[in-house]
C-alpha cells in the first residue's frame, strides 16, 4: 500500500529551485555554476514526507536525467519524486496540455496539488486555468497577487505557512 499524502506539490525549476544563470548555455547539468535557490534544500527536506514532490518545467534542453542530473550537483534530486518536463510532455507551461498531462500521471484531483513557481503567467494562471491552485514564488520584490486560487510568497520557507492556510 503506497504512504499516504497530502498531494502534490509542483516545482517550477529555473529560479524556483535552482537559480537560471542567462549567461549559460546547454543543459544545466553541465553549466560551470549552479547553485540552489536560498532555502530550496530545506524546503523540500521539510515538506518531503508529507507530500509527493515534482518538478514541472518549461526547460526545453534538458531531459528528466539532465534535470536529475542538475539538481544532484546542489543535492536536491533525493527529495524529488517525479520531473515534469517538455522534452517528456512536449508541451510547455500555461498549456492546459502540459498540466493535463500532469494530472493524469499524478492520478490526483486537482484540489490536492499545488504549483509553485517564480513565473506568474506560465506557473501560477496555467496552473489555474486546469484548476490547480498557484503559489506564486516571488523573490524580486514586494508585489502580492491573492485571489480564491493564488498564494504569493517572497521567500521559500513561507510555502508550509500557506499550504496549511489553504486547509
Amino acid at each position: 500500500m503506497a504512504p499516504q499524502t497530502n498531494g502534490c506539490i509542483l516545482f517550477d525549476w529555473g529560479d524556483t529551485l535552482m537559480r537560471d544563470f542567462k549567461e549559460f548555455n546547454g543543459p544545466m547539468k553541465d553549466w560551470p555554476h549552479v547553485e540552489a535557490v536560498p532555502g530550496a534544500a530545506e524546503i523540500l527536506a521539510t515538506l518531503h514526507t508529507g507530500w509527493i514532490l515534482a518538478i514541472a518545467t518549461n526547460a526545453d534542453v534538458s531531459n528528466e536525467q539532465d534535470i536529475r542530473a542538475a539538481l544532484k550537483r546542489v543535492n536536491l534530486d533525493q527529495w524529488l519524486d517525479k520531473i515534469y518536463c517538455f522534452k517528456t510532455i512536449g508541451h510547455n507551461k500555461p498549456s492546459l496540455e502540459f498540466y493535463r498531462y500532469i494530472l493524469d500521471d499524478l492520478k490526483l484531483s486537482s484540489r490536492t496539488i499545488f504549483m509553485v513557481g517564480d513565473h506568474y503567467e506560465a506557473d501560477v494562471l496555467g496552473a489555474n486555468r486546469c484548476g490547480i491552485r498557484a503559489v506564486w514564488f516571488n523573490d524580486r520584490d514586494n508585489e502580492n497577487r491573492q485571489a480564491e486560487m493564488v498564494r504569493t510568497i517572497h521567500r521559500l520557507g513561507d510555502l508550509p505557512m500557506i499550504l496549511a492556510g489553504w486547509g
